[in-house]
């Protein structure tokens, strides 16, 4: 039976794992519609309204509506409210979309600290400049609330990573000295609230980044599937905390159709790993073997070591060959 059977529905990242920047990823359509099951879209990215992102979504054959998607800064304006009143000014540092469902749940835009703001929202914009987080830094100077939408340091596009809205963050911090409450992954309330609007008590939560995607299933205490097509790759998997391991582990969307078995932990492909001191060595290996059944072989030791490997030697052609496909 292929994973999916498992699970009633899919809490699923979007970029690095459903597209790269504006091109869908490989069989990533197909496997959310051939799963069968209902798809939330959960977004630490706030620089795209819910109403924008489904747009998106139809547009690339998957069916979906606002009520479907997720976002971080829906998230973000969710918990500045409780610092402020109707009508209270909001410095916001982001996009449009973002400025907009602000002022809908009934706040105050604002562009300067000359106007008090009782919170600075701070939310991704390919736009951000000096100016804008001038502003916030002054207004936070004056005893503005700090909340950022996420913390994600990079976004991944066709291009590589980008600069994501945590290093943005990371500058009006450095200024400032005010660390923002953050109000997307890898806190649990965005995975719990997309649970609840698919009606599941199954979920299966799916994305490309442990410290975010996975590490806020966790959190949730949903099951994941981290697919290695986006930010977080084999070396971020042997380093992993307890609380940022994935329950499978997929080459991407298309492992939706793999059976369970396959993508936990567990030596296959004709692998074998074993502790070496503070190494781990690979050995064997099938004719045929992928360097995902060698990281799967390898997982099930490392994780059970006190601290991550220093090495993973290689002690055979096929091991080798495996491992050099890691990054």
């Amino acid at each position: 039976m292929p994973l999916s059977s498992l699970f009633d529905a899919l809490l699923l990242d979007l970029d690095g794992t459903v597209w790269s920047g504006d091109v869908a990823i490989d069989g990533a359509v197909d496997a959310i519609s051939g799963s069968g099951l209902p798809a939330l879209y959960i977004t630490n990215n706030a620089s795209r309204s819910p109403w924008d992102v489904a747009a998106k979504l139809r547009a690339h054959g998957l069916p979906a509506n606002a009520a479907d998607v997720v976002t971080s800064a829906q998230a973000a304006v969710v918990l500045a409210g409780k610092y402020l009143d109707e009508g209270d000014p909001v410095l916001v540092v982001g996009a449009p979309s973002f400025r907009e469902l602000v002022a809908r749940a009934g706040y105050r835009v604002v562009d300067s600290a000359d106007d008090n703001p009782r919170v600075v929202l701070h939310g991704h914009n390919p736009e951000t400049g000096w100016r804008q987080l001038s502003e916030a830094a002054l207004a936070l100077a004056r005893g503005a609330r700090y909340v950022a939408s996420n913390l994600d340091t990079s976004l991944p596009t066709q291009r590589g990573l980008m600069v994501g809205n945590g290093s943005m963050v990371a500058a009006v911090t450095s200024v400032t000295g005010v660390v923002p409450e953050a109000a997307g992954k890898p806190q649990p309330a965005m995975f719990i609230q997309a649970a609840q609007l698919a009606g599941a008590k199954r979920p299966l939560a799916v994305g490309d980044r442990l410290d975010t995607d996975i590490a806020g299933a966790v959190a949730a205490g949903i099951p994941s599937l981290h697919v290695l097509t986006g930010v977080s790759g084999q070396l971020a998997l042997l380093e992993a905390p307890k609380e940022q391991r994935p329950t499978f582990i997929g080459e991407s969307l298309a492992s939706l159709g793999e059976e369970p078995e396959v993508l936990a932990p567990s030596a296959q492909g004709g692998f074998s790993a074993r502790v070496d001191g503070a190494d781990i060595i690979l050995s064997r290996g099938e004719e045929g073997a992928t360097s995902v059944q060698a990281l799967r072989t390898v997982l099930e030791v490392a994780w059970l070591m006190e601290s991550p490997p220093a090495l993973v030697r290689p002690n055979s052609d096929a091991a080798e060959a495996a491992l050099a496909h890691w990054w």
